[in-house]
């Protein structure tokens, strides 16, 4: 069972995507490394509950596809170092890794409820 993911990290993830990137007021390098860093972090203790969740679903599961695509994309992602540029470049990489544990959590819902309506079968 995926472990419940701490209000703080939802409400950074929606303090990042919240982020203009057009305006130049963007928050500071650290700012943003901080919140990347720790975006990171929850979203592989989730890719590898995900990961651990989907190995009980058929090989044809369609929550399962989904799950496999999802941990592809976070396997690549989440090991990226982060960018040595701007605060843009890095504010833009936090916004990426948060619209992923979006979709890590997504997976996770839908690996859960086909686990349920397996279970009732």
């Amino acid at each position: 069972m995926a472990p419940a993911v701490p209000d703080e990290i939802l409400a950074d993830l929606d303090t990042v995507l919240a982020w203009d990137l057009t305006n130049p007021a963007l928050p500071t390098m650290d700012v943003a490394l901080n919140m990347l860093d720790e975006l990171t972090s929850h979203g592989r203790i989730i890719a590898r509950d995900l990961s651990a969740l989907s190995l009980s679903l058929p090989s044809n599961s369609e929550a399962g596809i989904t799950a496999q695509a999802t941990l592809g994309e976070a396997s690549r992602r989440l090991n990226i170092s982060p960018p040595a540029g701007t605060p843009r470049a890095t504010a833009g990489r936090a916004q990426n890794v948060a619209r992923l544990f979006r979709a890590l959590l997504r997976a996770v819902a839908a690996v859960r409820a086909e686990q349920a309506q397996i279970a009732r079968r």
